[in-house]
């Protein structure tokens, strides 16, 4: 997928652009708090139908106005999005709106690399859980579906064991539970399939950026793998009913990540830490365009500040990723500009330099 053009209208602190995007790679320019993330978060949002940073709408408009636009023009259909204060936003595919907006995840894959992405390491399980969901979901549509139904059972089953005046009715809670069962073994094998897919290209990605000094593994882990996930939730009934909530069940899995041997958490320095997300990322974007059909769109590849921590080495081992052939259409941002000279200097590519002041973003030239 490519995206030729982008308008954003009232988008967190950018009032007004229109960008006519180079079909390779796009560079945004400019200090901390200039808006060059707000770029990025657009075209994110264009895809996920909804902000990477914040999953409350309203927050996106800019300060002062009423309500935001957002428009991408790509190689074969249009999309838009647009929201007024105290609304609900319409999303749109060539100007027809959706009636549920799953229907538009995957429509257009993108992987984003920023500096939030720490939490994938630093955060709980639930970061975790969350990166193989917005993976899978952008290849498997039904995937969305299974989940929703998952997490439905599971809240109901919850709800039922909070009650304190009286036993839940065990045949209604069975029936939950074996949605629970369903649902969570099939969103199980997918994530465990997404998972084998990943390590080795995971691993070659990591070797290349680190130069092979460290060595990196992920293990999934999940209640599934002790055996039928039905048995295991009703096994334990009664200390869910004494704590009152759900101990068993996919939302419980989560995903090792580890170096040398040892939790990345505990031992990894900040560049190590930093290469784990980025090499992940990439073996995601690998995952994402070796779709199963030949007509799979190839993903967009959003890269925020990303060499900020990292040494000398991993700079310019990544420069050479980025400068090559191996990823379709790139937007970059850095608030060094020696980087991206770099980047273009290694490469025979057609690409655009835009400069972010304070909101507004002026294309420049290199």
């Amino acid at each position: 997928m490519r995206l030729d053009r982008l308008s954003i209208v009232n988008y967190k602190n950018i009032g007004e652009a229109t960008l006519a995007l180079s079909p390779n790679i796009n560079c945004f320019i400019g200090h901390n708090g200039a808006g060059k993330t707000n770029v990025l978060d657009a075209v994110y949002f264009l895809s996920f139908c909804h902000s990477a940073q914040t999953i409350q709408d309203s927050l996106v408009i800019r300060h002062g106005e009423d309500y935001f636009m957002l428009e991408g023009n790509y190689n074969s259909i249009t999309v838009s999005c647009g929201m007024k204060r105290g609304t609900k936003k319409v999303f749109k595919r060539d100007k027809k709106a959706y009636k549920r907006l799953s229907e538009h995840i995957g429509l257009i894959p993108i992987v984003f690399i920023s500096p939030a992405d720490t939490l994938l390491i630093e955060g709980s399980s639930e970061e975790r859980r969350r990166l193989m969901d917005v993976a899978i979901s952008q290849q498997d549509r039904t995937y969305i579906e299974s989940l929703n139904r998952y997490n439905k059972a599971l809240q109901q089953r919850n709800t039922m064991l909070k009650i304190e005046d009286q036993e839940p009715d065990p045949e209604l809670l069975s029936l939950w539970e074996e949605q629970m069962a369903r649902e969570g073994e099939m969103i199980y094998q997918k994530r465990d399939a997404l998972v084998q897919q990943l390590i080795s290209l995971f691993q070659q990605f990591y070797e290349i950026i680190s130069g092979g000094h460290e060595q990196v593994s992920l293990n999934y882990t999940s209640h599934c793998q002790r055996g039928p996930l039905l048995e295991i939730i009703q096994r334990d009934r009664f200390k869910d009913r004494a704590v009152g909530y759900s101990l068993h069940g996919i939302h419980r899995d989560d995903l090792e990540i580890m170096l040398d041997g040892h939790p990345m958490r505990r031992e990894g320095s900040q560049g190590q830490q930093k290469t784990f997300v980025i090499a992940l990322k990439l073996a995601l974007y690998e995952f994402l365009k070796r779709k199963d059909h030949a007509a799979a769109p190839t993903p967009i590849l959003l890269l925020d500040d990303i060499f900020d921590k990292l040494d000398a080495q991993r700079v310019e081992k990544i420069i050479g990723l980025v400068a090559s052939d191996q990823f379709g259409q790139i937007f970059i941002t850095d608030t060094n500009r020696d980087h991206i000279d770099r980047i273009l200097r290694q490469g025979h590519f057609d690409y655009k330099l835009y400069d972010v002041t304070d909101g507004k973003i002026t294309e420049n030239q290199p």
